[in-house]
């Protein structure tokens, strides 16, 4: 079963006793979704419209000796081939820090799908059919398939040449560099307290930990409709960030941005794979190539040759005090980037910078390297390195726990951070109390009155990261018609989460109009306000403070009109179902606005911004805009003779500070939660020497309706203490986070069994309890 509650109130909304926020209003996409009306790139169909497909290598590792597309060309119904040939003029490579992927492979091939030819052709089987003719010979050279691999002293270089790259700016105790070592693209560094702290450790404990590699399994595949007239060039995509994207197809072209327009309707899920180029190069060139709109939509298979998460391999060690205080924590990181760097410098920031969890230290360490292998590129994902980070440390917590003849719960609320107390010195401090989250889990899960059964025990986990994006702007814009119908213009993308009716909530509420008014404009870059992208669980804190702020301007802009009118002061005056209130004095708007304007009316418009505050002081060069914390609790069964684990209570829970809509808060959650079981006990990418086995929807294993645990618990917490509009904090990855970790945990609780790597399977769990 499922429940849901609200565990602490927060605070009044606002907006003269005319309550929108703080309800489980209804989406407004779901009507359109639910019936099928809802339009996603997938849907775009343009006149003349052709289908592309692409060859891909068959090779982990190759040198591409030539590539012949003239038969492909001769095929009737083909109108482009697109090969390293035709890349002349461009800036034919891209990525987040480091320039390395190819549109196609100009040298050579990184792993067996590689990109080496697009074609566009009338129908997409036509196009496969011309794949068959391209003429490609590859020379086959060492595929680098693991960490290990990558690392050797002998292993081939993936890249002899240094790909373009950049080390961003940073503050105090963090660094970065760019190739540190052979098939290393990219390293960060954390450090902050006295280097003798160790010497005053009676402890000191080192545990390695194994991280799997997942699927974004996004149910909308990666799709771009390129239409390219001239030198204009429009595209539909299926995208979470559409100006960063449009910023880095002009790189890659070499034009100029305005020259690009990006429309981005509804996305179907994206978890952070639809992040920077995917398919959108291709399309735009063989539309270039062809003079006719050009589909290029992946398959499902396809999909998982585009991008994963990062797998990774993470050593921990931590010095106590023989009473459980923790001291220091010196963590080393290596994730698998996979052949391209894609954001895996952006993944190694966070799972370096989260490795100290949410507890008091008197000194930390943390490094984290991106290694590559000729396996599917990885890159931002769910949780974004604090799904590997907490694996790791809310496991050892435990370990030290039991090392110590302590409860973990005991361990944890020993050491964890205050109410306001900085995370590290410089940053922001952490605006949830941990231990009043942590006892809302324990206590329904029953942790406390736990009855000691065999093979039966509970975990506990906390999942902690800093939430809102590092040095991320976001404006919007919101304008009222002179009827009062409400537009709300942002760039955030609607990927399912909720946040295009979320920030709705958030204008009727400052403008005391009923949600209905309100409609949230379609993204299309030639006109939205500028937003850095749809991560970090960013929509309500940093979007939202800016929505909320173009919301106030409009209603100061309205109050100032009328009160010119009315020969009082704007502070005389209320805002509530687009009428002017004074006292019992009710005046319709409409009226006053053509009374100057005339029949036609007129439009009220206003902007907001916002940013937090670069700081030298602060090691990502900003201060975290929000703390966004989870918390799980799970209890479970252990088949001795098999090794099965049943989870028979998963209790999840995030600290929202304020609920803008709670059904949506409790549907975040409960999605995170899920993929979190799926982490912990089934999802696994598996490769043999650098082939992918299991890369089709029907062999690669996630939850089903059947894998949910008998008893599973929601808690959406609302204690108050966000940044957002009226006390509210992002949500939607928190309670992925420690899910994994709090299973582990109980596995352990209760079998005697510690597995140090993902996922939790029979045979793993099974061959721990014959090792045990």
């Amino acid at each position: 079963m499922s429940e849901g509650h609200a565990a602490v109130g927060a605070g009044t909304a606002q907006g003269d006793g005319h309550t929108v926020v703080g309800t489980a209003a209804r989406r407004g996409d779901a009507a359109p979704k639910v019936t099928g009306g809802a339009r996603y790139s997938a849907d775009v169909r343009l006149p003349g419209m052709l289908h592309a497909k692409v060859l891909r290598s068959p090779h982990a590792h190759a040198r591409v000796v030539s590539v012949d597309p003239t038969r492909a060309r001769a095929l009737n119904g083909v109108h482009a081939v697109l090969t390293r040939d035709d890349l002349g003029g461009l800036s034919p490579t891209y990525g987040y820090f480091v320039k390395d992927q190819p549109v196609v492979a100009i040298d050579r091939v990184r792993y067996v799908g590689d990109v080496v030819a697009a074609v566009a052709a009338v129908d997409e089987r036509v196009a496969l059919r011309a794949l068959e003719l391209i003429d490609v010979v590859y020379e086959p050279l060492p595929a680098v398939p693991d960490i290990d691999a990558a690392l050797a002293a002998d292993a081939p270089e993936l890249f002899e040449e240094a790909p373009p790259g950049v080390v961003p700016p940073y503050g105090t105790g963090a660094s970065g560099r760019l190739r540190p070592r052979r098939n290393v693209c990219y390293e960060f560094r954390y450090e902050t307290g006295p280097e003798d702290a160790w010497a005053e450790c009676d402890h000191v404990f080192e545990d390695t930990f194994v991280f799997s590699r997942m699927n974004h399994f996004h149910l909308e595949p990666f799709v771009t409709v390129a239409d390219v007239r001239g030198e204009q060039i429009e595209i539909w995509t299926s995208t979470q960030n559409p100006f960063p994207l449009r910023k880095e197809l002009a790189r890659v072209l070499q034009i100029a941005e305005n020259r690009i327009r990006v429309h981005v309707p509804y996305v179907g899920g994206g978890f952070g794979a639809k992040h920077n180029c995917k398919t959108e190069p291709i399309a735009i060139l063989l539309s270039r190539m062809a003079g006719r709109p050009v589909r290029y939509c992946l398959t499902t298979e396809e999909g998982f040759l585009t991008l994963s998460q990062h797998s990774a391999v993470l050593t921990v060690r931590t010095g106590v005090l023989a009473d459980g205080t923790f001291v220091a924590r010196d963590s080393t990181v290596l994730l698998e980037a996979g052949a391209y760097s894609d954001g895996s410098p952006l993944v190694a920031e966070k799972a370096a910078y989260r490795m100290p969890g949410p507890y008091r230290w008197k000194r930390v360490e943390s490094s984290c390297e991106c290694v590559m292998t000729t396996t599917t590129p990885t890159g931002p994902f769910r949780g974004f390195g604090a799904t590997q980070s907490t694996w790791a440390s809310e496991s050892q917590v435990d370990m030290i726990a039991h090392r110590l003849g302590m409860d973990p719960y005991d361990l944890r609320m020993k050491n964890l951070k205050g109410l306001g107390e900085p995370f590290v010195p410089g940053e922001s401090g952490i605006d949830s109390d941990l231990a009043e989250g942590l006892d809302v889990v324990a206590d329904a899960l029953g942790y406390h009155a736990r009855a000691r059964t065999p093979n039966r025990g509970m975990g506990l986990a906390i999942g902690f990261k800093d939430g809102g994006g590092v040095n991320k702007p976001a404006q919007a814009r919101v304008k009222v018609s002179t009827a009062g119908d409400v537009y709300v213009n942002c760039g955030t993308v609607e990927i399912g989460q909720g946040a295009s009716t979320a920030l709705c909530q958030v204008v009727a509420e400052v403008l005391g109009v009923p949600l209905r008014r309100v409609v949230y404009a379609p993204i299309n870059t030639d006109v939205t306000p500028f937003d850095q992208g749809t991560n970090a669980s960013s929509g309500m804190t940093v979007m939202g403070q800016a929505v909320l702020r173009a919301a106030e301007a409009v209603r100061a802009q309205v109050l100032e009109f009328a009160a010119g009118r009315l020969g009082c002061a704007p502070a005389d005056l209320t805002l509530r179902d687009w009428a002017v209130r004074r006292g019992d004095e009710v005046t319709p708007l409409p009226g006053l606005i053509m009374a100057v304007f005339g029949g036609t009316g007129f439009e009220f418009s206003g902007s907001g911004f916002f940013k937090a505050p670069n700081s030298r002081e602060a090691p990502l060069d900003a201060p975290c805009v929000f703390w966004e914390i989870g918390w799980a609790g799970a209890e479970v069964e252990v088949d001795p003779d098999t090794g099965k684990v049943t989870v028979l209570q998963l209790v999840a829970s995030g600290d929202v500070g304020k609920a803008v809509n709670t059904l949506i808060c409790r549907g975040q959650d409960e999605g995170a939660a899920v993929m979190g079981l799926g982490q912990a006990l089934f999802e696994e990418m598996r490769f043999d020497d650098g082939a992918l086995l299991n890369g089709e929807a029907l062999d690669y294993r996630v939850p089903m309706a059947e894998d949910l645990p008998e008893r599973f618990v929601s808690i959406t917490q609302e204690q108050g203490h966000g940044p957002g509009p009226f006390g509210a904090k992002g949500a939607g990855e928190g309670a992925m986070v420690p899910v994994a970790a709090a299973i582990a945990n109980a596995v352990h609780d209760a079998t005697g069994a510690r597995i140090s790597a993902l996922p939790l399977s029979p045979e793993r769990v099974f061959d721990a309890l014959q090792a045990r």
